[in-house]
Parts: structure tokens; sequence; C-alpha cells
């Protein structure tokens, strides 16, 4: 009898490890759109990184999907209503998360069960991946700092001092030593912004129908709010006594708009969209046309320089009122709270910011979270630049972030965020506007929304 007893014991032990060996691996499935990572040299990158992944265990199948930014929005809903939702979303910033906010799984428990370290990273980079309840939606990955980035060739044609290289250093403008601000930027993108014959902007000559370079722009940044942090941080809502919202308007982002109009309609140192998508301004690329001295953006627009193209540095972004505001994008990868595989998602989660982090980066154009990734990282962009950028900015930017941040949460979100974003495409396509007047009907709108049942 024992010794049946035994061979059973045997038997279902055997049986279990056949078990586990039969096994079918988990398959996590990783979508890519809502933020960065759509550009062929990103989809290569990112697929191999999938291939190292699978070729390295047997146990998760990762799986990648990649859709346009201009339709990721629309296909993850899509596939959330219809039951079909991924596992993994990312890199995303705060404003795409937004739009799917409530629908992040939160990762306090899954770090805690995994003994995973956070002390790894700067406790800021940890926290700015925490909602409003305090939970944990992501791990964190990559900074993206805002710059200004500028083409010297450009600027010695025009007899024009370099920028500054460094923040607190003055500019020289005409011999003198100026401060570095938004009047000065505008001086100096005045002198750089040239017609066909060579007259500049600043010139009576000058003819506006006939621009072949423009002094400054905003590049590639149509969510509303970012136009207005070179001026400072904002919020566009207020939460009344009685739990309603109520939409404002910061001083310094009215000024920041009416600046931003009169330098595309009336001073023409910014191009307006009609030019912006022009041959002439690489069909919605100006910075990298060559035809642009100056534009604002972040450090992830090192992935869409032109092959071989050498020819610019980064500088501070300018003060206003004395206060320099540098706004931060902050990428990272979360889990959606419907998986049916938290533990495997995060292993890959731990996967995609960890041992694949630095090959992602140097793609994405984002400063490492870690500290110690960071000289690779730069090391790796020298590589591909070798002029000699003065990243040291990049790092710097980061002392200066906007808080409250522009991409920050918005009552009833996506339909707000439709129709500031409508505002700011009606300032750069549309002539003869009163700006405070389109303001003011903007927030009247925004009240309205705001207080809406969100759909």
């Amino acid at each position: 009898m024992k010794r049946f007893s035994l061979f059973a014991v045997i038997a279902v032990l055997l049986l279990s490890s056949f078990g586990v060996m039969a096994q079918e691996p988990v398959t996590i499935t990783w979508f890519v759109g809502i933020g960065t990572g759509g550009a062929p040299e990103q989809r290569a990158v990112q697929e191999q990184v999938v291939a190292d992944f699978n070729a390295s265990q047997s146990d998760i199948v990762l799986e990648l999907i990649i859709v346009e930014n201009n339709v990721a929005v629309e296909t993850l809903s899509t596939l959330i209503a219809t039951g079909e939702a991924p596992d993994i979303v990312g890199p995303a910033g705060f404003a795409g998360a937004n739009q799917f906010r409530g629908l992040w799984l939160g990762l306090d428990d899954l770090v805690a069960a995994d003994g995973y370290d956070l002390s790894q990273f700067p406790q800021a980079a940890v926290d700015v991946q925490r909602d409003d309840t305090g939970a944990l939606l992501g791990l964190p990955l990559a900074n993206f700092p805002a710059v200004i980035f500028w083409r010297p060739e450009l600027f010695e044609e025009a007899g024009l001092e370099p920028l500054p290289s460094a923040y607190g250093e003055p500019y020289i403008l005409d011999g003198e030593e100026v401060e570095w601000n938004v009047e000065t930027l505008r001086e100096v993108a005045l002198r750089l912004t040239v017609d066909a014959e060579g007259f500049a902007a600043d010139e009576a000559e000058f003819d506006p129908e006939n621009i072949i370079q423009w002094g400054f722009q905003n590049q590639w940044a149509d969510p509303m709010r970012q136009n207005g942090t070179m001026f400072g941080p904002g919020s566009l809502y207020e939460v009344a006594e009685d739990g309603t919202y109520v939409a404002v308007m910061p001083d310094n982002w009215r000024t920041a708009f009416n600046w931003m109009y009169d330098g595309i309609w009336a001073e023409h140192f910014i191009p307006n969209a009609a030019q912006q998508g022009s041959d002439l301004l690489a069909a919605g690329n100006p910075f990298s046309s060559g035809n642009l001295a100056m534009a604002q953006s972040h450090l992830w627009y090192t992935c869409c320089f032109a092959e071989g193209d050498t020819t610019w540095d980064i500088a501070p972004i300018p003060s206003y009122n004395g206060t320099v505001t540098a706004r931060l994008h902050a990428d990272t990868f979360r889990i959606m709270a419907s998986t049916e595989n938290p533990e495997a998602a995060f292993e890959v989660l731990k996967y995609l910011t960890g041992e694949a982090s630095l090959e992602l980066l140097s793609v994405y154009g984002g400063m490492p979270a870690r500290p110690e990734d960071q000289p690779t990282f730069f090391a790796t962009l020298d590589e591909r630049f070798t002029q000699g950028v003065n990243w040291e900015i990049a790092g710097a930017s980061l002392a200066y972030t906007d808080v409250p941040h522009h991409e920050e949460w918005l009552p009833n979100n996506n339909k707000a965020e439709d129709r500031i974003n409508a505002f700011w495409s009606l300032l750069q396509s549309t002539p003869d506007l009163d700006v405070d007047a389109e303001i003011d009907a903007l927030l009247e709108e925004l009240n309205t929304i705001y207080n809406e049942v969100e759909s």
C-alpha cells in the first residue's frame, strides 16, 4: 500500500511537471502610437527590441502594434471598446495618457511583490509618474526637456552673435549685453527673417509675401498649452466652491498668444500654418528644412533631422519677466488595467524601461531617467551629431520645468483638448483676428465643456 502511494505521488509530480513544461507562453501586446515611436527609424529599433526579448526567454511572447499618431487615440479607443485592449501602451506623456484617464493599472503592488528598486531613479522622476491619488502608473523612462534649437550659420550670415551657451548668460546684441528673454528673441528673430531679395523683417523694404527664411517657431507644439509656457506656467481651469469648474486664461498666457499671433501676422518672423506645410519648410518639418533659424522644441526632436544635418546646436529657453520656464515632456510605458496578465506585463515593462531603454531612447530622443545612463545616451547622440552639441543645456533645462504642467488633465479632457487646439489652429491660420476676443469666446465654451457629463 505504501509502495502504491509512492508511485501515485511520483505520477502526480510527473504529470504536474509535464503540465508546466507544456504550458503555453503568455502573449503581451505593446501598443505604440499615442506618443512618439512611429518614425521609420523608431519602428526598426522597436521591432528589434521585441525580437531580442522574445529570443531571451520562452514564457512571454511580446507582440508589437504600431499605428500612426494621428489615428492612435481613435484606434486605441476602438480596441478598448471591443475588448481587445493591449496590455502595454507607450511611450506616451501626460497628454496622451490623460485621454485614457482611469484605465491605467496602478503599479505599487507589482513593484512591492517584485522587490523592484525605485531608488535607482531620482525621487522627482518617480513622483511625476504618480496620479492625483498617489498611485504609481509608470516606471520612469525618459525626460524630454525643452530647448532652443538654432542654426549658427544663419546667425553668422545675419551678423548676429551666437546664442547664450548656458542659463543666466546674457546675449550680445549690437555689441551690448542684454538679457536673453522673449523680447531679445523677438528682435533676433526679426533680423533672421528674410525675403527673396535679402531684406530682413526689421527693414522697411521687407516683403512679407515673399519670405524664404523665418526667425522662430514653436515647432510641433500644436497642443495649444505648449505655446504659452515660454511666458510661464499656467492652468486653464479652477474649481469653484460648489465643485463646478471655471475656465480661466492666465494673464501671462494671454500675453503669450497675442505675442505669437503678432509674430505670425504682423511681424512675420513666425511662419503661419500654410507656410509651415510648404516645401520651403520641408512640408511640416520647418527646422529641418534649414530655412528656420530658431525653434523651441524638445529633446525628442533629435529623431527628426535630415540625414547628415549637423549644422545646428541648442541654447537656453529665454526668460519672461525675469523667470525662465522650460516645459518638460516625461514619457514612459503604462499597463492597462484590463490586462489579464499583470505580472507578465510588468516583466515586459521592466525590460522596456531597463535593459532595452538605452536602445529605445537613442531613437526616442529622451534623456534617461537613470542618472548613470545619461553619459552613455549623450555619447550615442554624439555619434550621430558630430558637431559638438551643447547637451549640458538639456540637463540644465530640468531646473526650470513648468508647474502646473502644460499637459495636466482638464475637466472633460478630450473634448476640452479639441476645443483649445482648435483655438490654436485658428490663430495660426487666420489673419485679422481680435485675439483677446477669441480667448474670451474660448473661455465661454470651455465653461460649458468642463461641466458637461464626460462621455
